[in-house]
């Protein structure tokens, strides 16, 4: 059947999950009813159709994840009374189960914010988890945290139903189209949106949202843009019948057995997220994937589901109904690709949602639909915020690597202290090899391998995770020390560096930053950013060092994040260089030291005179920080 779209909308969506209906409806609701939903295929085909269905609140030290959660759930529960679409939305309750000390501190921790935060959660005793959940064996638990609100839902009604809310509101929606690329065009320093290629021929639009999940990164690709999210087997197990279950039974979670559990369809639904995960089509999902389905690797999951389901033993003795396997599309940091897209005006990301798509759908749909419709989001999305990736993620190596071990840190447990080990020591500083000699413990900070603490000369660094003070903790305090009362010279080449040129580059930084930047050559600015168009504190601080027509400036996070903001906040003449990202070519160390520790500096003698520097006195420099 031929499809005849409209040659114009102010806003195209592609893809036709969970998300993307939401964010349609969402915008509908906001008074931008000129929305064009384009699925490839039909609604949810993509991975929305297999997924669980939790609508689980409980588990996050994010104020902003937490207000999507919450807001989700709401939305979910009252959806159906205006669209007329069922939901399947159902608050039976969840069990989060601790099973080790580290767990319960974690998870009271959590308990205590996200109750600050307004959600209804109580730590209960195995005896209580037993009586809620009568089928999980509990005499090993130390705990369990019990929300009664959150529950379930459908996520093919419940995509329906979003979609239809859209379209009574005048929302197009469209099936069986593909969208084959993004159309740009060049204005000043960015690119802007100007439409979409399509098989049913070009659409004009100000607005695209590229909500393609596990797609989303080889579409993104195309317009120059990393996007680094990669699919991986996802497991689930339904058994048959169990005589007795309730199907209205809370959700049941056990990380540490690496499940979670629930009924379905009379029998139990026991689902995994296995510690060591695998990696699927690295090199671009089929383009003709829908409501696909994966071979199940049974001699990789059987250990794994045979320690999930003796948590739950009646599932052992159960016949077997489905196991099934999945493609999720995951990110390098378990957290999700979200926002405008760095260099091109127009252009917004909502992909790489590590399996929570579905509880965060209605919440990120609010969210985006207010950020395309005044230009600013109105929560915290800085751990979202798609301009954090950066180019060597787009590397299938570093897909492949990345994912077998991220998909297991979803239900590990997260003391402090632990961090990822695949996919490492991309980005090196010039002087890593002296912070390795020097016992450096080395931690990943925005890609970069930085020194956490100093064991000393020769010495091999060992810290083991903890919710406690830890046994590296005198050096730690030796090298702050070292710093309050004498000098300390650290390596920061993590930190994001970028040019900005032209003849007029000053007057530019002068009128981003909240202070003065004027200053002599060979002399270094220390200034914040100050407030964006609309009168919002960013938290960025720069430091500025003139050269002859150019101004480097330095701040914290992806270089992408702050020559954006200079891009965007400023259109800069042709003959300009707005906002040139220099990291991985510019050395940053930062020399502290409390007043004057008889480190040398300039004399602040005119420009002419003979330049002094004061004597340094080697007992300060021996106490320094080790580089």
């Amino acid at each position: 059947m031929t499809v005849t779209l409209p040659s114009r909308a102010r806003v195209v969506i592609i893809g036709g999950g969970v998300i993307g209906a939401s964010v349609a409806y969402h915008l509908a609701h906001a008074g931008w009813t000129d929305v064009l939903l384009l699925e490839r295929d039909r609604l949810t085909s993509g991975t929305t159709w297999h997924a669980a269905g939790l609508m689980t609140c409980f588990g996050s030290t994010s104020e902003t994840n937490t207000g999507i959660r919450l807001y989700s759930r709401e939305l979910y529960a009252r959806l159906e009374e205006e669209t007329g679409q069922s939901t399947g939305f159902r608050p039976v309750g969840l069990i989060e189960a601790a099973a080790d000390t580290d767990r319960l501190e974690e998870y009271r921790r959590v308990a205590a914010f996200q109750r600050h935060l307004g959600l209804e959660v109580e730590e209960i005793s195995p005896r209580e988890m037993a009586e809620l959940f009568p089928l999980a064996r509990t005499d090993d638990l130390v705990a369990g945290f019990h929300v009664p609100g959150d529950g379930r839902v459908n996520p093919v009604d419940l995509t329906l139903s979003l979609a239809k809310g859209a379209r009574q509101l005048g929302v197009r929606v469209v099936e069986g189209v593909a969208v084959e690329d993004v159309l740009t065009r060049q204005r000043g320093a960015v690119s802007e949106v100007v439409g979409v290629r399509t098989s049913a021929g070009d659409v004009e639009c100000d607005v695209v949202l590229n909500s393609t999940g596990m797609w989303a990164r080889e579409l993104a690709a195309r317009s120059g843009l990393v996007v680094p999210n990669q699919a991986a087997e996802h497991y689930y197990l339904i058994t048959d019948t169990i005589e007795g279950i309730d199907p209205n039974g809370p959700i049941f979670e056990d990380p540490a057995s690496y499940g979670y559990y629930r009924e379905e369809g009379g029998g139990m639904m026991v689902g995994l997220f296995e510690p060591r995960a695998a990696a699927w089509s690295v090199g671009g999902i089929p383009r003709d994937f829908s409501f696909g389905t994966l071979q199940p690797d049974w001699d990789r999951m059987t250990p794994f589901l045979e320690t999930a389901m003796a948590r739950v033993p009646v599932t052992l003795d159960a016949g077997v109904r489905t196991f099934f396997c999945g493609p999720e599309s995951f990110t390098p940091d378990l957290a999700p690709a979200v926002g405008e897209a760095p260099g091109i005006r127009g252009y917004f990301m909502a992909a790489g949602m590590n399996s929570v798509g579905v509880l965060s759908a209605g919440g990120l749909g609010r969210v985006l639909a207010h950020w395309i419709t005044t230009g600013r989001p109105d929560v915290d999305i800085t751990g979202f915020d798609v301009r954090r990736f950066q180019a060597y993620q787009a590397d299938d190596d570093y897909h492949a690597a990345r994912t077998t071990e991220i998909l297991g840190t979803v239900y590990a447990a997260h003391t402090p202290g632990k961090q990822l080990h695949t996919a490492r020591n991309v980005l090196l500083s010039p002087v890593h090899d002296r912070l390795v000699a020097q016992g450096g413990l080395l931690r990943e900070v925005s890609g970069w391998e930085g020194a956490d603490w100093f064991a000393g000369s020769g010495v091999t660094p060992e810290a083991e995770p903890t919710w406690g003070k830890a046994p590296w903790f005198a050096q730690w305090e030796t090298e702050h020390r070292t710093v309050r009362e004498g000098v300390g010279l650290m390596d920061m080449s993590f930190m994001a560096k970028f040019e900005v040129g032209g003849a007029d580059a000053e007057q530019v930084l002068a009128r981003l930053c909240s202070g003065p930047v004027t200053a002599e050559r060979g002399k270094i600015t220390y200034t914040h950013r100050e407030l964006h168009r609309r009168g919002r504190l960013l938290r960025r601080r720069l430091r500025h060092r003139p050269r002859r027509h150019a101004r480097p400036a330095a701040a914290r996070g992806p270089g992408r994040r702050g020559a954006d903001g200079v891009r965007r906040d400023h259109r800069p003449r042709p003959a300009q260089r707005p906002g040139t990202p220099v990291t991985r070519r510019a050395v940053g160390a930062h020399l502290r030291r409390p007043v004057d520790r008889g480190v040398p500096v300039p004399d602040r003698t005119p420009p002419r005179g003979r330049r002094r520097r004061r004597a340094v006195r080697a007992d300060h420099l021996s106490r320094r920080v080790r580089l």
